[in-house]
């Protein structure tokens, strides 16, 4: 008897398939051990991350913990978890590589439900050093503000609620921008989140600095009234609200947080069902047909000298509009540059003097010009014939850095003198700056062409 002489059965039972959130979990947990199987450096990395964030968390426990009792306990620790809630809103946009499971364009190919995608994406969402040091914060949060049993109970609906809302404000926020992070300009981001670092540990220096002369933390009440009443902190104030007896305002701030975490499930299940409907560049063709550039001399290049020096400004000045490190380079000169002089200026400690620091800065973006150009340095160089063609190149490179150098210190100069009322240091001011620039572009330009050093290029070993 063969095969198919064999009688029909009826149809066999569809295996019961499990849920989706233990499969992702597993995902979860397979995504970290594969990624500290690549490389000794990665799995260095994450152990260092995850031995100083537990050394931070216990800490801020331990600090939390003894603040229980104080008067200006519920100021600081309101503050605190808003600025956590929005650190979990920002994070995603600056290190979107940090979690491969943050870009759900990847399962857009699978057969998988919204609903049960999401609740699997939260849960998994729940693992990693991140949420362990936000859930040691939130629930030392939890015991400084606790006092009686109604703070318990509110303590208890709070810890997990903030969790859960920092979890899908972070999703939400990855979804709706999946297509920028993907992006060059996401890639930008991710290249300026050190930046962002620099310049808010620079504004917490100065804020702590402010608060030392303005007397304490009573000055931090009026903020902390308003943002106790915001959704990322408004569960954790409503453990001290019911501890003061305020059952009414209590639930009220732990409504705000319900609802706000409803909204944001919302809308992150309609920005995930119309990335994994929509269709995208890559299975669409252009829908407009191909626009030819029209040729001759037209907007900037018309204002640029002829010849090889409008060719090399046009060229260095989009490398500093699209190339990334040349970018982050020259937001990080201009930023720390008026950073510096300015913040000084604002406590009253500063000095004209102190604009030459934005000079010095972007007069560093003069050396190691052709290192800045990696593999492209040998398409220059197949354009250089003669010392002459190598004279114009540099000095056309110069007069870029001058164009936007030359401005920007002046702007930079007259505030500071401005905020600090010496209007008579101000031409002194600007002559130095000007002079340290003008030697920082001659040296810069010395040392590019006698010792030029590679730049490694992203994701090189």
């Amino acid at each position: 008897m063969s095969v198919l002489d064999a009688p029909v059965s009826a149809a066999a039972p569809v295996a019961p398939t499990t849920g989706l959130t233990p499969v992702f979990v597993r995902l979860k947990l397979a995504l970290l051990r594969n990624g500290l199987r690549q490389s000794t450096g990665r799995k260095a990395a994450f152990i260092a991350s995850l031995v100083v964030s537990l050394l931070l968390a216990a800490g801020q426990v331990l600090g939390l913990v003894l603040l229980r009792g104080n008067d200006h306990a519920g100021t600081v620790v309101v503050l605190l978890t808003g600025v956590v809630a929005l650190g979990w809103a920002v994070l995603p946009l600056f290190f979107p590589s940090g979690d491969d499971t943050l870009d759900p364009t990847r399962l857009v190919m699978l057969p998988l439900r919204p609903e049960p995608l999401i609740r699997a994406l939260l849960v998994s969402s729940m693992i990693g050093i991140g949420p362990l040091f936000t859930l040691c914060l939130v629930v030392g949060s939890a015991i400084a503000l606790a006092h009686g049993a109604a703070g318990v109970v509110f303590g208890v609906l709070a810890v997990p609620l903030t969790m859960l809302l920092c979890v899908a404000l972070s999703r939400a926020v990855a979804t709706a921008n999946v297509r920028l992070l993907n992006s060059r300009k996401g890639r930008d981001l991710a290249v300026l989140s050190g930046l962002v670092i620099a310049v808010g540990i620079q504004f917490v220096n100065f804020g702590a600095q402010r608060l030392g002369q303005a007397g304490g933390l009573s000055t931090l009440d009026p903020a902390a009234n308003v943002v106790r009443w915001l959704p990322g902190a408004s569960a954790v104030a409503s453990v001290d609200t019911a501890s003061d007896g305020a059952y009414g305002a209590a639930v009220a701030q732990l409504l705000i947080t319900v609802g706000a975490l409803v909204a944001l499930m919302w809308m992150w299940q309609r920005s995930l069902v119309k990335l994994m409907t929509a269709p995208d560049g890559s299975t669409l063709a252009a829908a407009e047909p191909t626009r030819e550039k029209a040729s001759g001399r037209g907007g900037l290049s018309a204002l640029l000298p002829e010849g090889r020096t409008a060719t090399v400004m046009q060229r260095s000045l989009r490398y500093v509009a699209r190339d990334p490190k040349t970018k982050a380079a020259w937001v990080t000169a201009l930023a720390v540059g008026a950073i510096v002089p300015l913040l000084n200026a604002l406590q009253g400690t500063g000095s004209v003097y102190f604009a030459c620091f934005a000079a010095g800065m972007l007069g560093m973006q003069m050396y190691n010009q052709f290192g800045q150009d990696t593999s492209a340095f040998w398409m220059v160089a197949l354009t250089i014939s003669s010392p002459r063609d190598a004279y114009v190149e540099l000095r056309a490179r110069a007069l870029v850095l001058l164009l936007l150098t030359l401005p920007f210190t002046l702007l930079v100069c007259g505030v500071t003198a401005a905020m600090i009322g010496d209007w008579q240091s101000l031409p002194g001011a600007l002559g130095l700056s000007f002079a340290l620039l003008g030697s920082m572009l001659a040296t810069g330009a010395v040392a590019s062409a006698l010792f030029p050093y590679s730049i490694p290029q992203e994701g090189a070993c």
